[in-house]
């Protein structure tokens, strides 16, 4: 029972931590790197608009919000593999995955490119990866209580 809970504390606080991190690098995004971009962007609900939005937009723009994506997808997994200590790998790959499938929401909402949808999927889940690299090797796995 210990375990289920550090499991679910464990993917709750990393998520809410890649999340935010997420949320500040885009806004970084869209009020310093791509000012513009964001004023143009600001209240829009209109998916067509917001297509053609996306079609002129800077490919740098996007790369910045990947980058975000790959952030938060490592520091939640770092968190969720420090937290869920028995099992680092499993715990920072769910979050990678979390983070893919919220990208997945996003883009449906707000049609990118299509090269920005493989690379939403893949860049969470490979950053995630690497954090449970890390923390696997900075910690060894702690044998259950």
């Amino acid at each position: 029972m210990r375990s289920l809970f550090r499991t679910i504390v464990a993917l709750v606080v990393s998520f809410v931590a890649a999340t935010a991190v997420i949320m500040l690098i885009e806004t970084v995004n869209g009020r310093v790197v791509y000012p513009e971009l964001g004023k143009l962007a600001e209240g829009m609900t209109d998916r067509d608009a917001i297509r053609q939005l996306f079609a002129g937009a800077p490919v740098g723009a996007f790369l910045v919000v990947l980058a975000g994506w790959a952030l938060g997808a490592f520091i939640g997994a770092w968190i969720a593999a420090w937290i869920g200590r028995q099992a680092p790998a499993a715990h920072a790959l769910a979050v990678g995955g979390l983070v893919a499938l919220a990208g997945i929401a996003n883009n449906l909402m707000m049609p990118p490119p299509l090269w920005f949808w493989a690379a939403g999927l893949a860049v969470p889940v490979m950053a995630a990866y690497a954090a449970a690299r890390l923390v696997g090797r900075a910690r060894p796995i702690v044998p259950p209580a």
